[in-house]
Formats: C-alpha cells, structure tokens, sequence
C-alpha cells in the first residue's frame, strides 16, 4: 500500500502515527511545500518574541521522518491531483501514485483589496516560519509597525513584536479584540491588558487606502507605518480537492471518516471543514488538536481500520502577555457569567447540556468544561450549580467520575 500526503503539518503527523499502528509496511510520502521538518505553527509569534528557537517549535523529533519510515519531498507544490489515474502532479511535472491520498493543504491568508497596497515595500503575512523570518529580518528599533487585524493572528505578531522596541497600531473592522472568540466584556479586558503592554488600537475601523507610508482609515485618519502585517483572517487551501470534482463549500467537505466525496482521498486539518457538535453546524475549525485528530482518524481509515472523528468542537487556547485565554463551544442559550474585572468566566447552556465557555485570567478548570461539551453530558446528571461557580469532579456522579479519570489516564 503507497499512502501519499500532502502537506507536512500536524494533521500529516496524525495521519503518519495513526496509519503505523495498522501498517508497519506500506510506504508513506509527505509533499511539503515549505523547506522545513515539521513545526508548530501557533509557536511563530515566540520565535520574535525571543521566547523559542527552531528547534524547540518542532512538533516531533528529529527522527520522526526515519523511525515512521516516510519519505519527506520538501520545497515541492502539487499542481493537480488526477483521481481517476490515482496520481498527483508536481510543479517540476513529477507525477506520484497513491492508494490512500490524503489532502492536509491547510489555509491561505487572506489579501485585503486595498488601493494602493501594491505600492507598500515592507508588507507581510504571518501564518508561517518564512513570514515570521521575513518580519525580523525589516525590523529595527522604533519601527512604526501596523497590524491590520486584531484577532488571534493579528494579536499574536503583536505580542511577538512587543519587546523588539518597536511602536505597534492595530486596526480592526470590528469594535472589538478577538471577535470571533470574545464576548464585548471579556474582549475588552483583553484590550485593556494589551493596551498596558504599548499596543494600540484602531477599532470599528478599516483601512481604505495606502499613500506615501501611510494607511487611511475610513474617518479620516491616517497611520504613518514603516511595516505593514496583513492579519484579516485566512481562506481553507479547496482548490485541488474542487478541480478534482471533490465537493467543497467553504472548505473541503469529508464524512466522520475524515474522507472526501472521491474515493480514496481523504482531508484533514485547516483546508476541510466537519460538524461542529456543540452548534450542529458545518465549518472549518482551523485548530491544531482538531488537525492533528481528523489527520489521526484519516490515516486509520486509510489504512483499512475502522475510526470515526465526530467530536469536533471551535476550541482555542491562548496568552496574551501572561493573561491566558481558552474558549470552546458555540455561545447560545442561556448564560452564567462571573468577574472582577481582570478574570471572566461565561459558560452557555441549553437543553440540557453546556454548549460553550469563555475563560479569561484563571483557565484552570477548563478541561472539565471541555469534556462537558465534547460528550454532550446531561446537565441535570451532576451539580450544575457547582460546575458554575467552583468546577470539580465531585460535581459528578461516581460513575461518570470514574469514566472522566480513565479518559485522563490515557
């Protein structure tokens, strides 16, 4: 069996893993874009911040690629996949068969349309190595830097700026930090703790255009900037899965098999998207424990075991100069909120089951409320009362406290 991956990320990583535990001998192939072992993404922001080094951002060990047996083509762009034939096609026009294909393409950052963009020297993204490295090789003390986007990407580079002595502006179309993760009252404590540490906000503002180093935001204002970063959000890598006739809406579609509507393709990771089990819907969930557990589900499928991935939940884990933040769920239904200004806890309910949770400050029972959503446990089957306000596990009946300890320990 030749099993062909494409992408060199986490949810490669889980596919890698899942498939040697079921085939020791097939050969495996990973087609990796960029030119380096695999690392972990959400870590760019700590190389800046002086806070890592490469080494360290690699998500597995040096002998990863050996003791798996995978043979690694870096710096190598598949143009096109033929599903009929069982072939990828390269950019140098190397073709590749397969048996098992899997698509982990991840996602794109989004390019705003702004007049006059093309025109600014210093502007980049910042998804990957290569951005953060291009980043730091501009940077020099006092730099005007503008970050458009104030969400997790946007917010991250800023934090991994922030000690270079460097003057930060971030501008934002929404009238608050994070908004795809915050409410108004935990985002703007965020802001305000950002705010402390010498980041500066345009908020509810867009930039309309750029002229002579500067941006011009629809009021009026204008930004002098020496450094432009372009965070608005990225775009799910469909384009070889939809000109190979695979269904995808905004992302590559894929049943709880984590398999595409072609035969023997699957995907995983940021370029498809699945149900979502805390709101019902279908999405992306670009999220590294989601990519690495649809990649893990891909690659037992792919290798003849049965294994379905259907507890998927928007979920994310992160710090902000030591102020830590984590949120999963949908935010529907009824609500229990509590906070003192600097720590804010707002969990979400209904019909029997918490839907959602948003923590800021003090994180440290979050696992529990995790596991609440992922196993859509009945409500009214523990102290509903004590999860709130002091979260435990003698919140649970003996039986489902057991089960909560044996999922632990694995």
């Amino acid at each position: 069996m030749k099993y062909v991956i494409i992408g060199n990320s986490a949810a490669a990583v889980g596919a890698v893993e899942a498939i040697r535990r079921v085939d020791t001998k097939g050969r495996i192939v990973i087609i990796g874009k960029e030119n380096y072992h695999v690392y972990s993404r959400p870590l760019i922001s700590y190389l800046l911040l002086g806070k890592t080094t490469e080494e360290k951002m690699k998500y597995r060990g040096d002998d990863f690629y050996i003791a798996n047996k995978v043979d690694l083509l870096i710096n190598k762009t598949v143009q096109k996949i033929e599903p009929k034939d069982k072939n990828v096609v390269l950019d140098d026009g190397e073709t590749i068969s397969y048996d098992k294909l899997l698509v982990a393409t991840g996602s794109s950052p989004i390019i705003p349309p702004i007049t006059g963009l093309e025109k600014v020297k210093n502007k980049f993204t910042f998804i990957t190595l290569d951005d953060a490295k291009a980043i730091d090789k501009v940077l020099y003390e006092n730099a005007r830097v503008l970050i458009i986007g104030a969400g997790l990407i946007g917010l991250k580079c800023a934090e991994g700026l922030s000690k270079r002595n460097v003057n930060i502006t971030c501008v934002d179309l929404s009238h608050k930090v994070l908004s795809s993760i915050l409410d108004d009252e935990s985002a703007e404590i965020i802001k305000n703790h950002l705010e402390k540490n010498r980041i500066n906000f345009h908020l509810n503002r867009q930039v309309v255009k750029f002229k002579d180093n500067a941006a011009v935001l629809n009021d009026g204002t204008e930004i002098p900037f020496d450094i432009a970063v372009l965070a608005v959000g990225v775009r799910p890598n469909v384009s070889l899965v939809k000109d190979a006739g695979g269904k995808t809406n905004r992302g590559i579609i894929i049943d709880e098999k984590c398999q595409t509507s072609l035969p023997h393709i699957y995907a995983a990771g940021d370029c498809s998207e699945g149900l979502d089990i805390s709101s019902g819907e279908i999405k992306p969930m670009a999220l590294l424990p989601n990519a690495y557990m649809q990649g893990e589900c891909a690659g037992m499928n792919m290798a003849g075991a049965e294994c379905t991935f259907n507890k998927a939940i928007p979920m994310n884990a992160i710090g902000f100069f030591g102020k830590h933040i984590v949120t999963a769920g949908t935010y529907k239904g009824e609500s229990y909120f509590e906070s003192d200004g600097e720590n804010y806890k707002k969990l979400f309910f209904s019909d029997n089951k918490l839907n959602g949770y948003i923590l800021v400050g003090n994180i440290e029972k979050a696992g529990i409320y995790t596991s609440l959503i992922r196993e859509q446990t009945p409500l009214d089957t523990l102290d509903f009362e004590l999860i709130c306000k002091n979260p435990s596990l003698m919140a649970f009946s003996r039986g489902d406290r057991d089960k909560f300890l044996r999922g632990a320990a694995k």
